[in-house]
């Protein structure tokens, strides 16, 4: 069998933290909930979460960081903050785009080097984002390409997946300039101002067109976002970019108990299951905090103390099965081995998985023949091990509780790069997989260094501020210490298959003219 993942030797393996996002051991049947209206509670949308749990039952960590991020009652990308900027030195957090251009600019570069070592096609190439914050990285990426003038001249249309429209609007403007904005059956719809090509914008990856459709469809045919009849076209290359767009998917956390007599939690006609006597995993729900917590009582850890009020929520662990405890941890041998360990907990990110699967399936086809394009992840988390206890809130580049003043503070969590190759393996059989590696050997292997000192060398004598900032940038995108970003940050690429023949540019493999 051909091998078609390929990972280093070495890997970078992470400890638990215990009890970093407020988990409380014991069941939820114990929780006595307080009265909403009594509470004077951060956010709207805390109020709302509140309400709902007191009406329906704690609910999974995936649903609280659903609401948290993209609820339009109050969620942290999709609702106005009188125009609080979520990036950059005064946002909340900094990416590595807004760190140095030059990361952008070697992004490009791996781009049209796949290009290139796939054939240079003349036409059908698309360009999809997901995730794309404010459109710098995407910004970038087209002012690089705009330098190969083949490749340029062979991009049809340019996507972005957003679910935000501030964020939807802040890259219109980056990225079309005074070009009007349309809305069509694809999505919103504009020319991009560096490629002159189309932009589409469209909310889920799903309703961006595939291909052509396998079968006649007529209810297909009529509905554009209507795509599972779709197979791959072979005249199109997609070029997919996933720039920290995985660790803000939602995640599901369980934990190992020992056996008891199993209770399921449903709403509907499951059968129960039978009583077993090997340890069990149970879902860790988000619940309010009893009234007049306190940072001690909560074990908050002291460096989430600064933000004054203790978290309005925390995990408390169910106390019987529920249908995501029943299913989701026995999709993978990795979370049937941690079963038979009491205690041992884990976390799991099925729509993670699935946009992995749906880059798989786009780049590899159904056919085999038709495989071309390529997908390059880049985000953090461990290289190999399953992450744990990983939640975590970001305001004002300080840490704080993932459960304190939701839908003012972005949650995100570490990435399970294991489940994602697994998943965009058993997607498609046309396609393999490389790494994750780390960032900083990535962007040394792609130049990062000698395109900065090409960048310093054009800085204007005296000016050391510039200096300085280009300099400190790109070192700290790769450096591995404290600061750093070369070490936790990772890099995976989805290929189409060539049976160790090849590896992508930054993955062990070399530009191919």
């Amino acid at each position: 069998m051909r091998r078609r993942l390929w990972i280093p030797v070495q890997f970078c393996t992470r400890p638990a933290r215990l009890g970093k996002c407020g988990f409380r051991r014991g069941s939820y049947g114990s929780f006595r909930y307080s009265s909403t209206e009594a509470r004077q509670w951060s956010t709207p949308l805390a109020r709302n979460l509140a309400e709902a749990i007191k009406t329906t039952g704690p609910i999974p960590l995936a649903s609280y960081m659903r609401q948290c991020l993209t609820s339009p009652h109050g969620g942290y990308y999709t609702s106005s903050q009188d125009g609080h900027d979520q990036f950059g030195r005064k946002g909340d957090f900094i990416t590595s785009p807004e760190i140095s251009q030059i990361f952008g600019e070697l992004i490009g570069v791996w781009i049209v080097a796949e290009w290139m070592a796939q054939g240079q096609k003349s036409r059908g190439v698309e360009l999809i984002e997901v995730g794309p914050g404010r459109g710098t990285l995407m910004d970038d990426v087209l002012r690089t390409m705009r330098n190969f003038k083949p490749l340029a001249s062979s991009i049809e249309t340019i996507y972005m997946v957003e679910a935000s429209s501030s964020l939807r609007e802040a890259q219109e403007r980056l990225l079309c300039g005074d070009t009007s904005v349309g809305e069509d059956k694809e999505g919103f719809k504009s020319t991009s101002k560096t490629l002159g090509v189309p932009m589409v914008w469209a909310e889920d990856i799903r309703f961006v067109p595939k291909g052509k459709l396998s079968k006649p469809n007529r209810m297909a045919t009529a509905n554009i976002k209507t795509h599972s009849n779709f197979f791959k076209d072979p005249s199109k290359s997609p070029f997919i970019i996933a720039h920290e767009f995985f660790d803000a998917l939602p995640i599901h956390a369980f934990q190992s108990v020992p056996p008891s007599q199993p209770t399921l939690i449903t709403s509907t006609t499951i059968p129960p299951p039978r009583t077993s006597t090997t340890p069990q995993w149970r879902e860790l729900l988000v619940t309010p905090t009893p009234l007049n917590s306190t940072h001690t009582t909560l074990s908050t850890p002291r460096s989430q103390r600064h933000t004054g009020a203790p978290p309005e929520f925390q995990l408390s662990l169910a106390k019987a099965s529920t249908p995501h405890s029943l299913l989701l941890p026995e999709t993978s041998q990795r979370y049937k081995a941690l079963k038979s360990r009491p205690g041992a907990t884990i976390e799991i990110c099925p729509e993670g998985q699935s946009y992995a699967s749906e880059f798989a399936r786009r780049i590899g086809g159904d056919a085999g023949k038709s495989a071309s394009g390529a997908a390059l992840i880049l985000d953090y988390g461990p290289a190999s091990t399953i992450p744990v206890n990983s939640l975590r809130g970001i305001r004002a580049h300080k840490t704080v509780s993932p459960f304190s003043y939701p839908g003012l503070v972005d949650l995100s969590a570490d990435v399970d790069f294991t489940a994602l190759a697994e998943a965009a393996l058993s997607a498609s059989s046309t396609v393999e997989v490389h790494g994750p590696i780390e960032q900083g050997s990535f962007l040394q292997a792609m130049g990062i260094r000698e395109r900065a000192e090409q960048l310093l060398m054009g800085v204007q004598k005296g000016d050391d501020e510039k200096k300085e900032r280009l300099e400190g940038g790109w070192r700290r995108l790769v450096e591995r210490g404290v600061g750093g970003m070369g070490k936790v940050y990772k890099a995976m690429a989805i290929v189409p298959l060539s049976g160790g023949k090849k590896r992508p540019v930054g993955f062990g493999g070399d530009v191919e003219v």
